[in-house]
C-alpha cells in the first residue's frame, strides 16, 4: 500500500507543478528545484540542445524553506503523459528510465540542505551515440525518502514527496512531426420519451503523437446531421497543452443537446505544427419509442402480407 500511494502522490506532486514552459521554478511550499542561474527564476527550466554521443554539464539548484534541515534524492526521471488527462508526470525513482532519466547522473545522489538555504550540484547528461533525434523531456528530482504517516483505520498509509524541475532535451537531427486520432467512438444516451429530457453523447478518442517532437495539439469538434445541417462547432479545451514524443492519451468530450432523430456524422480535426488529421465517425439518433413503434409496424405489416398471402392462395 505505501509503494502504491507514493506513486499516486508523486505522479501528482510532479504533476502540478508547473503546467508549461516559462512558468515558475517547480515547488511544493517547502522546497524548490531549479536550474541554477545567475537570478532566481531566470530558468526555470532545462532547455538543453546536444548532438548523439555528446556530454552535457550543468547545475542544479535544491532550495530548504523550511526551519529545519531536509535530505533529498536526487535521480533523473523520464517524462510521459498520464492516461487520465494526459497531464505532464514522471517516472518515479523505482521504475526503469531508457530517456533522459537515465541520461542524467547528478554529483550527489543525496543531498542534505540547511534551512533556508540553497545546495546546488552539478550533474552531466550524456546522450548515447545511438539517441534518436527530437525531443527527450525529463526531469532532475528531489525526493523526500521520509515516509509521512497518512490516513487513518486499520491500513497504514505512508506518503513520499517530490519535486522535479523539468528538463526539455532536444538531439539534434530530422525532426519529424506526425499527430493520429485514432479509436473514436459515441455513445448516445436518448431520452425514452422524445422532448422529455435532453440528449446527450459521449464522445471517446485516442490522441496519439507518432513523431519525435512535442506537440501542442489544437481538436475541433464538428457533426452534421441529415442533408448536411450543422449540428456542432467547437474548440475542445481537455486537451493536453504538451503531447510528448510517442505518447498517446484517451480522452472524452460530453455533447449535450445532441439530437434525438437524426442521422450524420460527428468529425475530430486535430492540428499541430504542420500536421493536421481528420477522423470520423457516422450516429444514428432514433428515439426508442419510435424505433419500437417502426419494429411493430413493419412486423404488423410483415404479419398483414402473409396472411393476405396464404388467403390469395387458399381461393385458388
Amino acid at each position: 500500500m505505501r509503494r502504491k500511494l507514493y506513486v499516486l502522490l508523486l505522479s501528482a506532486a510532479l504533476l502540478l507543478l508547473g503546467a508549461a514552459p516559462a512558468a515558475r521554478a517547480a515547488e511544493n511550499g517547502e522546497w524548490a528545484v531549479y536550474p541554477a542561474a545567475a537570478r532566481l527564476g531566470e530558468r526555470p527550466y532545462f532547455f538543453l540542445t546536444a548532438d548523439p554521443g555528446t556530454t552535457l554539464r550543468d547545475r542544479v539548484t535544491v532550495a530548504n524553506k523550511t526551519t529545519a534541515p531536509l535530505t533529498f534524492r536526487l535521480y533523473g526521471a523520464d517524462a510521459y503523459n498520464t492516461e487520465r488527462d494526459g497531464g505532464f508526470a514522471l517516472r518515479t525513482v523505482q521504475e526503469e528510465q531508457t530517456g533522459t532519466g537515465a541520461w542524467i547522473v547528478p554529483e550527489r545522489s543525496a543531498v542534505t540542505v540547511p534551512p533556508r538555504s540553497a545546495v546546488t550540484v552539478p550533474f552531466t547528461l550524456t546522450v548515447p551515440a545511438d539517441a534518436d533525434p527530437g525531443d527527450h523531456p525529463g526531469a532532475l528530482v528531489a525526493l523526500d525518502e521520509r515516509i509521512t504517516p497518512g490516513g487513518g483505520g486499520a491500513v497504514a498509509l505512508g506518503v513520499q514527496r517530490a519535486v522535479g524541475a523539468r528538463v526539455y532535451l532536444k538531439v539534434n537531427g530530422p525532426a519529424v512531426p506526425a499527430l493520429a486520432v485514432e479509436d473514436v467512438t459515441l455513445d448516445q444516451d436518448r431520452p425514452l420519451v422524445p422532448g422529455t429530457r435532453t440528449g446527450t453523447a459521449l464522445l471517446t478518442y485516442t490522441l496519439h503523437n507518432r513523431g519525435n517532437v512535442t506537440l501542442n495539439p489544437r481538436v475541433v469538434l464538428r457533426a452534421e446531421g441529415l442533408f448536411g445541417r450543422s449540428l456542432l462547432d467547437r474548440e475542445l479545451v481537455q486537451v493536453p497543452s504538451e503531447l510528448l514524443p510517442r505518447q498517446r492519451i484517451r480522452l472524452t468530450e460530453r455533447w449535450i443537446g445532441s439530437p434525438q432523430l437524426d442521422w450524420g456524422e460527428v468529425t475530430l480535426t486535430a492540428t499541430a505544427e504542420d500536421v493536421r488529421e481528420s477522423v470520423g465517425v457516422s450516429f444514428l439518433a432514433l428515439p426508442w419509442l419510435f424505433a419500437a413503434a417502426l419494429l411493430l409496424g413493419a412486423a404488423g405489416g410483415l404479419t398483414g402480407w402473409r396472411i393476405r398471402r396464404r388467403r390469395a392462395r387458399g381461393g385458388h
